[in-house]
């Protein structure tokens, strides 16, 4: 088995799909690990990119047939975590209001990602090393700090925190580890990109956030295309097992390499 292959087999990604039949296994997983935790519901931060659009659609249909279902509420709470002014934040609503989500929160993470840096670089100083912390680290105090959030909102409410992680991510390690790597269900998790688009078309993602770049908002002007150096259309062909240019194959296979900690348990003895 060649390590494409094994990678394939790991993440579990189809050549192709059927949307329908997709969508409806996504949804009955959902609904069916909530009846099994015995929560209320599910928390979905909502970026305005296509990954957690799609993860709404999801999570909304899972929450309307699980309460049709057993005449008791289930909700999905849309989480809107812009960090200070976003320019696509209009999208997060958008995608809000495209899923009829009835409960909805906008919570700025700015200030608490300041206080953070600013006690990370007095550490700093402390040891006599005084520097500013990196864009990168400052990028992944933004992710870790969204999911602290999250996670207090989910607890008090009795949900799950749902991921929007897929295997175009995972190949890469295109997640902050113990940011947005950090929930407890990820129901897009052996699909690649091109998939997720497949399944957005269907479930009724807004335009807006079907035609923009995929990116992970950590800083201004970032896009996952451009700070991995791989386009997703190369990625997700690989992914579905097909030939592509041999040095984006290799370099998907060095990130997929030294990202491996990210996939996996945590090492003991």
């Amino acid at each position: 088995m060649s390590l494409q292959q094994e990678i394939i087999a790991k993440l579990g990604v189809k050549p192709e799909i059927n949307v329908e039949e997709e969508i409806r296994k996504r949804v009955d997983f959902l609904k069916q690990y909530m009846l099994e935790s015995n929560t209320s519901g599910l928390l979905i931060a909502i970026s305005g990119g296509i990954d957690s659009a799609v993860a709404t659609g999801l999570c909304k249909r899972a929450t309307d047939e699980l309460t049709r279902e057993s005449g008791k509420e289930y909700m999905t709470l849309g989480v809107f975590q812009p960090h200070g002014d976003q320019s696509d934040i209009a999208d997060s609503y958008a995608t809000a209001e495209a899923f009829q989500l009835k409960y909805k929160a906008e919570t700025n993470i700015e200030d608490a990602v300041t206080e953070m840096t600013l006690e990370v670089e007095q550490a700093y100083k402390n040891m006599g090393m005084p520097r500013h912390l990196s864009r990168g680290g400052k990028g992944n105090i933004k992710a870790r700090t969204r999911m602290v959030v999250q996670y207090a909102l989910a607890f008090d409410l009795n949900l799950l925190v749902v991921g929007t992680d897929h295997a175009s991510e995972a190949i890469t390690g295109f997640f902050t580890k113990w940011g947005d790597g950090a929930v407890d269900i990820t129901p897009l998790s052996s699909l690649n990109k091109r998939q997720v688009r497949q399944l957005a078309a269907s479930l009724g993602v807004p335009k807006s956030v079907l035609d923009k770049a995929p990116s992970a908002g950590l800083w201004e002007g970032q896009t996952d295309e451009g700070e991995l150096g791989i386009r997703y259309e190369d990625n997700s062909d690989y992914l579905e097992g097909k030939t592509i240019d041999p040095a984006v194959a290799q370099k998907l296979e060095q990130k997929y390499r030294i990202t491996a900690h990210k996939r996996q348990p945590i090492p003991g003895i």
